[in-house]
């Protein structure tokens, strides 16, 4: 039995205990489709679900750990479940991209990015 921070961070989903802890008890961590708190304790079976860069992941805990090890070990102890990232043009658009080493926009070039960007305004 080994508390949900303590797993997320010894698996690596953290970089440290205390940002694991704060994303827990921000309703970013679910263990079986339920909010967890810090001290929710996980089982070998339990699906451990972590809401990060826009999208969810989804874990099955295979090894329960309490210290932090190294990553090949970290990796064996979930099964990762998550349905793959949707694509960067998806996930930004092609909104206001510039070609690869065009270099910094010109001040027209600037305007043009603004007015694209602006919302529609009532025009008369």
């Amino acid at each position: 039995m080994t508390r949900v921070d303590q797993w997320t961070w010894a698996v690596r989903l953290y970089k440290s205990r205390s940002l694991a802890t704060a994303a827990v008890k921000a309703g970013h961590v679910r263990v079986n489709d339920e909010r967890a708190k810090p001290s929710t304790s996980v089982h070998v079976g339990d699906e451990v679900r972590v809401r990060a860069e826009g999208y969810e992941k989804v874990f099955e805990v295979v090894q329960l750990l309490e210290k932090r090890v190294g990553a090949p070990i970290a990796q064996a102890a979930y099964v990762d479940h998550s349905p793959p990232p949707p694509p960067r043009d998806e996930f930004f658009g092609a909104f206001g991209t510039r070609e690869r080493g065009a270099g910094r926009p010109t001040k027209r070039d600037r305007r043009e990015l603004d007015r694209l960007r602006a919302p529609e305004r009532g025009q008369d």
